[in-house]
Parts: structure tokens; sequence; C-alpha cells
């Protein structure tokens, strides 16, 4: 197996003299872009007239990840060629966001065969329902198969995102690409390094992704007292605290959730994925050092479920809720990731508004404010 990984700016071009040989039908190109990529496709034909044949998927972000350091405003690369497993595209329009489940039906069954071993999603990050969508792939692939992936970003701006269909960036999007074979490996890990606080409340008006009352409160109203100050800045303020959801009190696992938007008049939240009634809700935040910590264990897993030796690509997928709590401490978190990985190993990402992956094993779920790993390579 071969990667390289490499990067564009609008105002230097191509990080590199040339692109590297390895075109073929066994050849995935990641491209992870600022979301002005949109107005200037330019370097994704670039791409595909480089690699004709290549596998092209990618999406927009909230800042780029390239190895060790993350970026804004540019294109990150990743070319990898496999020796002997096949990799296959499925792209769908996302359409309306209670149809989502349909859309991660639709990816699945195109991708579905007995050699299929692992799903890189990704996904519009505005309007698809990440929980819906990961409940369509799950119906189909059952947890047979490892699915992991993210939301598109958009900065902290959250006006607009894109994924690639082929070599266009466009809107209303979901891409996803399928690993077949016997010698292809996928690691996986996700981690937060946030801690609850507050009184847990019940969830008892809620309408898929849309939150309205805890314990008979409007939500929005609660969750500006907890807020204080930082309430004249919803959503994006919101992105330091995320709420933590369970289905009952002896229930260990926990999903964590971002609010995408607010409405004054309902008291209402948005968050990326679906708020069930009846479930479990508490506030969450962190420390600096807890989020760097998460990161690391994040990758700790994902090495575990791997190996040592193989050659390695890594795909790092960041919550844009921990890069604004990180700030100048962001790249600590890629750094910490990158050295607990194998010693060859290269790593492209982006921070997201969502991420995709198993919580522990089996089916995927959607996470909200983890750091999320996937490493790949061929034995």
């Amino acid at each position: 197996m071969q990667i390289d990984v490499f990067d564009y700016s609008p105002s230097d071009g191509w990080g590199i003299e040339r692109f590297p040989a390895m075109d073929s039908e066994r050849t995935l190109v990641l491209a992870f872009g600022d979301s002005a990529f949109q107005d200037d496709p330019a370097p994704f034909a670039a791409l595909r007239c480089a690699y004709p044949n290549a596998r092209l998927m990618g999406c927009s972000t909230a800042g780029e990840i390239l190895d060790t350091h993350v970026r804004d405003g540019t294109l990150v690369v990743a070319v990898a060629r496999f020796e002997d497993t096949r990799i296959e595209t499925a792209v769908a329009p996302a359409g309306l966001s209670n149809r989502s489940r349909e859309v991660g039906i639709a990816l699945a069954e195109q991708l579905a065969a007995p050699d299929l071993k692992g799903v890189l999603v990704l996904s519009d990050g505005l309007h698809v329902n990440g929980s819906q969508l990961v409940e369509g792939l799950n119906a189909v692939l059952r947890g047979s198969v490892i699915v992991t992936g993210g939301l598109a970003g958009d900065g902290d701006r959250f006006r607009r995102t894109w994924v690639l269909d082929r070599d266009r960036p466009v809107a209303r999007t979901v891409a996803a690409l399928g690993f077949y074979g016997e010698r292809v490996r996928i690691g996986y890990g996700s981690r937060g390094g946030w801690d609850i606080f507050g009184p847990e409340r019940r969830v008892t008006r809620a309408v898929g992704n849309r939150l309205f009352e805890l314990d008979g409160r409007p939500a929005l109203h609660l969750y500006k007292e907890y807020l204080g100050e930082l309430a004249s800045g919803l959503p994006a303020t919101a992105l330091r605290f995320p709420l933590a959801l369970r289905a009952d009190a002896r229930d260990e696992k926990r999903l964590v959730r971002t609010i995408l938007a607010v409405d004054e008049d309902a008291g209402s939240m948005t968050f990326a994925g679906d708020i069930p009634e009846g479930y479990l809700a508490q506030l969450m935040r962190t420390n600096l050092d807890h989020l760097v910590d998460g990161a690391e264990d994040a990758a700790v897993m994902t090495r575990n479920r791997g190996s040592n030796g193989e050659r390695t690509l890594a795909i790092s997928i960041s919550c844009v809720g921990r890069r604004m709590v990180l700030g100048e401490r962001t790249d600590e978190e890629v750094e910490v990731a990158l050295a607990a990985l194998p010693p060859d190993t290269r790593q492209v990402g982006f921070y997201s508004y969502g991420e995709i992956a198993p919580y522990a094993s089996g089916a995927c779920d959607l996470h909200n404010q983890t750091m999320t790993l996937t490493t790949i390579h061929e034995v």
C-alpha cells in the first residue's frame, strides 16, 4: 500500500512539485477543504486529471488536519493506492433531513457485498439528521462491517457545507466509500474528554433532532440559565457546552450532542442528531488537558484494533466544538493522536459537525465533541 499526503493553498498553489504517480482503480484520493472551495472547484478538477481512474472523495471542514498541523482555508489531500483492496463509492442527494434514514439505507444497499469490510461516510453537515443517517446504514449493514466518518463543516459559520460528488463539491449530498477484500484492516476509536455537570434532566418533549422541553421547561431557556453571559453568542457558544444523553440511570453508554441552531420563539434547540423523548440529559464541560487526553485515548483504541507494522492511513475527524475550546492548543490533539499510532502512519482529516463510529463495537453511532479516528492498511 502506497500513501502520500500534501496540501493546496489558493495563494501558494500545490505544496508539491508534481502529483504522486499512483493512479489506478484501487487508488483513493481524499480531499478535505474550506467551504469556499465550492466556489472554486479547480483543485478538484486537477486531482481528477491526475487520477482519472481513482475514487475521489472529500468534504468541507471547520479546519483541515495534515499530519501534526491544523490549518484553515486550504485543501489537504491523501492519496492511497491499495494492492489488493477493492474500493467503491456511492453518492446520494441528502434531500430533506427527515429523509436521512432513507439516504443511509440507499447508500448501504449500493455498497453491500459479502466481502465488504468497512465503510467511510462523509455527509452534508447542515441538512442531514446524522442519527437517522446512521440508523439507515445500520438497518442494512447490521454492525457486520465497520462504519466511520463525519459530517462536513463550515468553520463556526454554519452556513453551507459541501461533499464531493465525483470531482464536484456540492451541497445536500452524502457520499460513502466501501472497502472490500481479505487484506484490508480498519481500526477505529472515538473519545471525548468532556465531564458532565449539573443535574440530570428528563427529555419531556422532542421531535427528531429538535429539543423543546427538559423536565417540562423550555429547553432553550433552561440552557441559557447555565450559559449566562455566553448565551448572547448562541449557537456558536453552545459548542463549549454539549449535551450528554443516556436511555436511563442504569445505562453506561452516553452519546454527546451538539447544538446547530436555536429557535427563540419556540424555545427550542436543534442538534446534530436525534434527542429521544424520555432520555436523560445532562450538560458537559471540559478543560484543555482532558480534551488532549481524549484524543490520545482515541488513537490508542484505534491502534489496538489495528497493527503496528504496516504503512497506515489515519483519517482524523474531530468536532468543531473541541477546536473552539482548545484554541491555540488545537495542534496538540492531532500531535498526540499521530504519536500514538504506528510509526509509518500519515494523517489527514478535518474538524466536523458530527463524527460517526461505533461506540465500542458493532453498529455505528453519531457522536459530537469527540476525536474519532479511522486507520486503514493492508496486510
